[in-house]
């Protein structure tokens, strides 16, 4: 990019729209490359045993750029303040409101969102979780214009990564972080002079990743190893997968598919303790528990949990709910 390029970049009005710490590096990107005229995320919420405020980690980047930040309770009831600034373009990531229409009009070079998934795939608030809950093999990021529906706008760009056997949610969220900070400054020079694809989604196409519900945390044992298997890990590190034992919550942060088959045992039923965990009878077969926390208490591996309630002999047959 020549220099009189920066210079037209660094004039354009942008204004930023997110809230959680994946738009960190997206936000970061920006800045870095382009003259963020303001920022906007979800007011400060209380958190801890004291009910302090605390910023979201848009906010603090804001600060720490010496950005103006706003954070309107409901965008839609302070929509004067963000069209005042009459930006050239607003980019959005995980922002976590509707914007309204007179909002989505305002910029010359539109409304552009970040997006993690595959687009027409996975629409919603919680497309990272739900691919792995789902068994997907690849995601990805789409760079997308904005419209009144939910993540239903026109495609600009997308590039996909892989979902290893290991990921978790809280790995592939760096992931596609780091992917979607990449692809938008890539994506962005088209968009400033013109030169971009704009691409309708397929309706066909279309499947959701809704926001994850406490009926979505709580582990089935008859369902397959590889479900089960999912579940656990499209919910670590938040807001993590459970069970019942002994009429409290056991939190599920880390399991395998184990080898044990045995069809005169009943699902949920305790099989046998490995080195490396709780093994529990399951639809097709077995699953192994391997890092567990108890109800009031810090994570632990679940070995040590089994040896710190009962001996081996009579944790066997146990029953999971």
């Amino acid at each position: 990019m020549n220099l009189e390029s920066i210079n037209v970049n660094k004039e354009l009005k942008i204004i930023f729209m997110g809230t959680p710490e994946f738009s960190v590096p997206i936000l970061k990107g920006l800045i870095e490359n382009y003259k963020v005229r303001a920022i906007v995320t979800q007011p400060d919420h209380p958190v801890g045993r004291h009910g302090e405020l605390k910023p979201t980690p848009i906010k603090q980047v804001g600060i720490d750029n010496t950005i103006l930040v706003l954070q309107p309770e409901k965008i839609k009831n302070d929509i004067q303040s963000i069209t005042a600034l009459e930006p050239d373009m607003i980019v959005t990531c995980a922002y976590g409101q509707i914007l309204p229409k007179e909002i989505l009009d305002c910029p010359r070079l539109g409304c552009i969102n970040v997006h993690a998934s595959l687009l027409p795939k996975l629409r919603g608030g919680a497309p990272i979780h739900r691919a792995i809950l789902e068994g997907y093999k690849k995601t990805g990021i789409t760079i997308m214009y904005m419209a009144p529906g939910m993540d239903d706008g026109d495609i600009i760009s997308q590039e996909e990564i892989e979902i290893t056997y290991d990921d978790t949610a809280s790995t592939l969220h760096d992931k596609l972080s780091i992917l979607g900070r990449d692809l938008l400054l890539k994506t962005l020079p088209s968009i400033i002079d013109g030169t971009n694809s704009r691409t309708k989604q397929d309706p066909a196409l279309v499947t959701y990743g809704f926001n994850i519900k406490r009926e979505d945390e709580k582990i089935d044992f008859s369902k397959t190893q590889r479900e089960i298997y999912n579940q656990v890990r499209g919910l670590n590190s938040w807001p993590g997968a459970y069970c019942i034992f002994g009429g409290k919550v056991l939190k599920v942060w880390e399991c395998r598919e184990g080898d044990k088959f045995d069809t005169r045992l009943i699902n949920g039923e305790i099989t046998a303790i490995y080195e490396d965990g709780i093994g529990v009878k399951v639809s097709n077969g077995e699953i192994v528990l391997k890092t567990i926390q108890p109800e009031g208490k810090t994570r632990m591996k679940a070995l040590d949990y089994a040896r710190g309630i009962m001996n081996k002999e009579n944790i066997i047959g146990k029953i999971l709910e």
